[in-house]
């Protein structure tokens, strides 16, 4: 009788601890958000889409992170193997461009003031920020979703983070408001106690690095860089808005066409070759850094400046919010449409 009395207070205690171990939203996110914020660095690589419309943009990314407030974003174009590098560091905030031999130099909050699907802190932040969080279990995976804060793309609304039993984050889908993809981040290998070099996140050595990879770029590349022979049109319009004059105006390399749109909503689209610097150069400049198509995109209130296919774009206006902006950015063909 006592070993049958012993066998079941046994049990008991045994249904009692896996019932308290039970893994719930509160605890797995308290768990994740303790694993992030004490690890001295980390370093992933992920594959990250872009979708736009009917097209899709993928991407090398490599992320790095080092206590404290380093980073290092490594962006590298799967189609034509361009690479741009987002970097941190105690000057400020960085987006170098090899292939253009040129980095701008942002006084910017980045990555804390916009949403970003590739970096554990912000996807986290998102989570935590969310009061309507939610959770499910699939397999040994915790699948967690949360809104977004993509300022200068409000139709972005929510995220879908899928987290490992080993509390990673594995793969990350930012949704419209109409529930259709459109990033997808899939993290392949996860380093969460990396150590780094002394000059890793230093701008000069990660410029002249990234430039000595760069110079193997084939001769038709760089032709393609130095020309520009017709207008790329936006194929979105604000309604009330036409194209009303086009100018070419001759340069050193190429030729820049500035295109002027009148009506209810007008603005200015100039289109110039981008030419690689004889020597490195760091431009300052404001405003707030985006990635979208396949370039990383600088938006203030009242222009969006970016480089795509070897030409360099600068939309403008003072009548139009930064998103309609970024809209009518995103919306620049790659070949040249009908007026």
């Amino acid at each position: 009788m006592k070993k049958i009395l012993c066998s079941l207070v046994v049990l008991f205690c045994i249904a009692c601890l896996t019932g308290c171990g039970k893994e719930t939203k509160k605890t797995v996110l308290y768990k994740l958000s303790d694993k992030i914020e004490k690890t001295d660095g980390y370093k992933l690589e992920a594959e990250m889409e872009l979708i736009n419309n009917e097209d899709s943009y993928k991407y090398d990314v490599t992320v790095s992170y080092e206590k404290d407030d380093n980073f290092r974003v490594s962006l590298r174009n799967q189609s034509n193997n361009h690479e741009q590098i987002i970097l941190k560091n105690s000057d400020g905030v960085y987006v170098l461009t090899p292939t253009l031999n040129k980095s701008f130099k942002f006084q910017s909050k980045w990555p804390y003031n916009n949403s970003q699907s590739y970096l554990y802190q912000s996807v986290l932040e998102d989570m935590k920020n969310d009061k309507n969080l939610t959770m499910s279990k699939k397999g040994s995976n915790y699948i967690f979703s949360s809104t977004v804060n993509y300022k200068n793309n409000a139709s972005l609304t929510h995220q879908e983070v899928v987290v490992d039993k080993n509390l990673n984050i594995k793969k990350v889908t930012v949704y419209d408001i109409d529930e259709n993809a459109q990033i997808k981040v899939s993290f392949n290998n996860i380093d969460m106690n990396a150590k780094f070099d002394d000059d890793y996140f230093v701008l000069e050595q990660n410029m002249q690095a990234s430039v000595t990879t760069e110079e193997n770029t084939d001769e038709d590349t760089e032709k393609e860089i130095k020309e520009l022979e017709e207008a790329v049109y936006p194929m979105y319009l604000p309604e009330g808005t036409y194209l009303e004059t086009e100018k070419t105006v001759d340069l050193d390399e190429g030729s820049r066409i500035i295109l002027t749109f009148a009506g209810e909503t007008p603005f200015m689209l100039v289109e110039e070759p981008a030419v690689k610097e004889d020597e490195m150069s760091v431009i300052p400049t404001s405003g707030d850094l985006e990635l979208f198509r396949d370039s990383v995109a600088i938006i203030d209130e009242t222009s969006v400046n970016f480089v795509s296919d070897g030409v360099e774009y600068y939309l403008v206006s003072s009548d139009m919010s930064s998103e309609e902006l970024v809209n009518v950015a995103k919306s620049i063909s790659v070949m040249p449409v009908n007026k």
